[in-house]
Parts: C-alpha cells; structure tokens; sequence
C-alpha cells in the first residue's frame, strides 16, 4: 500500500529526545510526585477524541516549548507536576527536580501551553491547550481523515504505477482556490492512499501515463496512453465530484481509465525569443485545470507532444521584463494536428492613477527602496498604497501582479505590469486612509473583477480619504491569565485572548479587518474604513476564514452583529465570541 502524508508531521519522538537529554524527570512523566506541598502545582487531564470524545490512551502529552512531556494512560489521563519557582535562579539556567535535572531555557516556570499527538490523529489541529494548574483539563485531538481506492484498467487489469494526485478546497487571503497537494503511486494491487487529511473539501485526478507495452511499440506504429481521469470518471477538473470529508471520515474512491490512441501535436510559435523554454498549459474544453501536458522545443520553435482525441486550448506564457502570452485552439480526431500557429503578445501594463482627498495635509512621512545599487526614496502614495492583481480563477495558486518598483529617483508612478489576459481582483490596501473608490470604464474594482486583454489598458482610478471611522468594543468571556501565584512561576504571555474580523457585506463599501483582542477582553481601530460589517468573534486566529466567498459566509449570518460604520463617527459593540468547533472550516 502506498502512503501519502500531504500535511508534514512533527515527529513523535519527542519524549525519547527529551527523557534521552535529561529534560523530563522520572516523577514528571509518571505523574507520582506526591506530598501536599506539590499539589498546587500539578497540572491534570485527559485527551479525547474530538469526535466521539472517548479519552485516547498512549498519546504524547507536551508543552509547547517541549520541555515537559508524558504518555496518557489507558483511560487518557495525563500529569504534570510543575516545578516551584526559585526567584534567585535566572533566565537561562538548571533547577532540580528529584533526582534530575531540566534544562529551562529562557524561562524557570511551567509549561504554558498543552499539545498533545498520536498517530491516527491530526498533529494540533487546533489551539493548544493554556496549562492551568488545579483544572480538569481536556485536550482534544481529531482523527484524521483518509481517502483510498484502486485505479483499474478493466476487470481483469489493475493501473500499476499510475499516479493520483489530490487537490485541496484552501482558503488564501479570503479567497477559496484549489491548491494542488501530493501525489501517490498505485501500488502492485493498483491501490493508493491518502492520509492525514483535514476535514474538507478535496478532488482527485491520475496523471497521463503512456502504455510501454514492447509488444505494441514498433516504430511508426500506433501510439497508445491512458488520459486522466477525474474523479469519479469525468473528463475535465471542473466537472469532477468534490470529496467533502468529515473528521475521522474514510473515503473509498476507486477510478477507471480507458486505453486511447494518441497523437502527434504541433503548434509552431512565430515570435518566440527564448531558449529556455515556456512553461504550456492545456486546458479541456476551455476548462483550465490539471491533467495533460506538452512541451515546447526551443530549436524548431514549436510546441510539441501527444494527445488523444478532444478539444483543448493550449496556452504559454513567458516571464521577464518582457513576458508574453499567446494561446490557440486546437482539435484532435484521429490523426496527428499541425495547429494553427500561435503568436505571443505582450503583457499589459496597468497605469493607477491616485486622487487623494485627505482631511490632513500636514502628515510627512519617509520610506526608501534600494535596487541593490542604488537607493530611491518613496513619496505620495508610494509610501502608503500597496496594490495587487489576483487571478480570478480559483484554480491556480495566487498568480498576480504588484505594483513595479521605481526605476528612478524622481518615478512616483504607480504602474502594475507584465499582466497576462484574463479576469483579475483588485486587492489594496493602505497604510494611510482608506481607498473609498477604485475604477476603470465604468467598472467597479471594488466589487468586480479587472478584465485584462493584450497590451495596455485603460488606468484604474483610486480614491484615496482619510475620515475613517472608529470602533471599539468588548468581547463576553475573555479573562485575563492568571500571573504568579503562591510560589509558581507562570508564563504570561502577550498573544491576544481572542480576535475579532470585520467582514464587509456583498455589495457594500468596507475594506475585511483582523483586530486583536486584549487580556480585558476589549478590542478597538480608529482607520476602519466606512461601509457596513458583520463582526465575528472567535478566541482563536481564523486563517481560513471565507471572507471573500459571499456563499461560504453565509454560515455566518447569525453569528455576529451587523455593524454601520459612518465616516468620521465612532462606534461601540458588545461581541459574543463564536465558539471554534462551530464555525464551518
């Protein structure tokens, strides 16, 4: 069977290191300090499984920084005794603690945060959990998720040593995008596996594999291959089925591919000047996805290889100063194509043009880029405006474009360039002000995507304010960790308690803020942009919050306020925070 671990593991041999180096001492890992003076400073628990919350025997149990360590027992239990505080010891140095010594570096007091790992489960999938001496604590760890199947060529032939490549719903910058993961050799039974998968949504795809067969590869003969399957047997990425796995859940996906004849291709390329190669995307039926291949022979200045039966548009791109795109059409039925010749045209380049309407004319600021030769400084809307181009297509990885740097001491322009044709996001952002309106003919950036053709296009108005609005509130909840007590030294650390998002509505002015909620549970910014939010609280970093997707944030809708913010005006709100088992990641 073959095994695949897409997310990398933290390896479990961290209580052997630690008990290897001396750092965890016999009483802690067994948990049988005894006598009435240590009592105040055990830490106890158990951990469970996060869905049927049955307590998990023989998981490792370890601080963050991996200085105290222990197994649970058959029942999931777990116990810490932390070590007295010696105030006369420092920063960097030994303490004893029965007959051995630990190493504290940095710190003399306690673990202050509590992960646990077993294999079977996913590493920390979650915030661990704060080390409070005298609670029941519970730490939960959730299984791991597993997709499985054959790849067949018929009844009586299994796919040996084709591979299946699996592909990740993931949330980047708010944006859901389909983002490629590992891929897995079937092995002599035709199986793969995937392990160690999140909840979530995920598709599968085998890559081409051409039939080595000796028997049928005589010369000038016909060319035989198994074309890619997505599952759970359709032929382009876009129609495939999503796998929507729960936590714990095992997925039987088995796939079948079809023998097809193949093709010689060729797409001469007239203004090709490069001999380092480009890289060629071919796309199903105008559906961009993973799957087939070509290549492009610097030489004969063509691009060249094989495929069967079907109608695909070839694209290629060239990077540098001076990048360029072309792309063709092209049919294949049942004999070998000389396509239609493609002609590479220059990226755009994009002109922003920035109109600022600040309220305060006085504010100086300073800042300065350097080209490794030469040093320029960055005034006007350089200093504060950072802007980017962001594919439209939710199935490459964030391809985009960002603002050139100077190419000169006096160049204040803001020019996006190298921009290949297609449907872009504008996103920006301002360290000054807000960005109240952004557009081009006619077109509303905030709200709708840049469509981008060859050469130039026209320059994208920005409007620039600064009589933002203010917020300020409190989150129901959050307490302030303990401090030093009764001779233990605690950590406490500076990470907020918990974090606020505010998520503009569709079609509504606003620009999507994190703010960090402090010990005392309030929160507060003085630049929000104007324009109507909902709030959402949670106690832990959202990183794959949706907030872009106005169909996935609909499970939000009744857990948070919505909020008006008025230019100029301030506001305040009284937040309950969201519980993180209960949001839709």
């Amino acid at each position: 069977m073959a095994y695949v671990y897409p997310r990398i593991r933290h390896q479990t041999l961290v209580l052997v290191v630690l008990f290897a180096l001396g750092y965890v001492s016999t009483e802690q890992a067994s948990g049988q300090v005894q006598g009435p003076d240590n009592r105040q400073n055990i830490v106890h628990g158990t951990v469970v499984n996060a869905v049927t919350q049955e307590p998990v025997g023989r998981a490792l149990v370890h601080s963050s920084d991996d200085r105290f360590a222990t197994l649970t027992d058959g029942e999931g239990h777990f116990q810490f005794t932390v070590p007295e505080a010696n105030p006369n010891v420092g920063s960097d140095s030994v303490f004893e603690i029965g007959p051995r010594e630990v190493f504290s570096p940095g710190s003399v007091g306690g673990p202050s945060w509590l992960m646990a790992r077993k294999p079977g489960f996913l590493d920390d999938p979650s915030t661990p959990v704060e080390a409070s001496p005298g609670k029941d604590l519970t730490i939960s760890l959730v299984p791991e998720a597993l997709i499985k199947g054959r790849v067949i060529v018929s009844a009586s032939d299994l796919a040996v040593g084709i591979n299946v490549q699996i592909f990740a719903r993931q949330v980047q910058e708010g944006a859901p995008r389909w983002m490629p993961g590992a891929s897995v050799q079937a092995n002599a039974n035709g199986e793969f596996r995937f392990a160690e998968l999140l909840p979530g949504a995920y598709k599968l795809v085998t890559h081409e594999l051409m039939d080595n067969d000796p028997a049928d590869n005589v010369p000038g003969s016909q060319l035989y291959g198994f074309p890619p399957v997505y599952y759970p047997g359709v032929a382009d990425f876009a129609a495939a089925s999503t796998i929507q796995l729960t936590a714990g859940q095992a997925f039987q996906a088995d796939l079948s591919l079809l023998r097809q004849p193949y093709y010689s291709v060729r797409i001469p390329v007239t203004n090709a000047e490069l001999n380092d190669g480009m890289p060629i995307v071919v796309s199903v039926h105008g559906q961009r996805g993973p799957g087939y291949s070509l290549g492009y022979n610097a030489g004969k200045k063509r691009i060249e290889g094989l495929l069967p039966n079907g109608n695909y548009l070839v694209g290629a791109e060239t990077f540098g100063p001076n990048s360029s795109t072309g792309v063709v059409n092209l049919a294949v039925a049942g004999v070998p194509v000389e396509g239609p010749s493609m002609v590479l045209s220059r990226n755009s380049s994009i002109i922003l043009n920035v109109k600022e309407e600040f309220t305060e004319t006085n504010r100086s600021g300073s800042a300065s880029w350097s080209d490794g030769k030469r040093t320029f400084s960055l005034r006007g809307p350089r200093l504060y405006l950072q802007v980017r181009a962001e594919a439209e297509d939710d199935f490459q990885a964030q391809h985009g474009a960002t603002i050139r740097p100077p190419i000169g001491p006096n160049d204040d322009s803001l020019v996006i360039e190298n921009v290949p044709p297609g449907r872009y996001w504008l996103r920006l952002s301002s360290s000054r002000g807000y960005v109240a309106a952004a557009s081009v003919g006619g077109v509303d950036l905030l709200y709708q995507p840049l469509t981008v053709g060859p050469g130039s296009t026209e320059p994208i108005e920005i409007t620039m304010r600064d009589d933002s609005a203010e917020i300020e509130g409190t989150v129901a909840g959050v307490t302030a960790r303990p401090a030093v007590s009764q001779g233990m030294v605690y950590s406490r650390l500076s990470s907020p308690r918990a974090w606020v998002y505010c998520v503009p509505l569709p079609d509504s002015p606003g620009q999507f803020t994190q703010l960090a909620v402090s010990e005392e549970g309030k929160f507060q910014s003085q630049t929000m942009a104007p324009g109507i939010y909902r709030l959402l609280a949670f106690k832990s970093p959202q990183p794959n919050l949706p907030h872009r997707d106005a169909e996935a944030m609909r499970a939000y809708d009744a857990k948070g306020p919505v909020v008006h913010l008025s230019a100029g005006q301030k506001t305040s709100v009284y937040l309950q925070s969201i519980s993180d088992n209960s949001n839709n990641e």
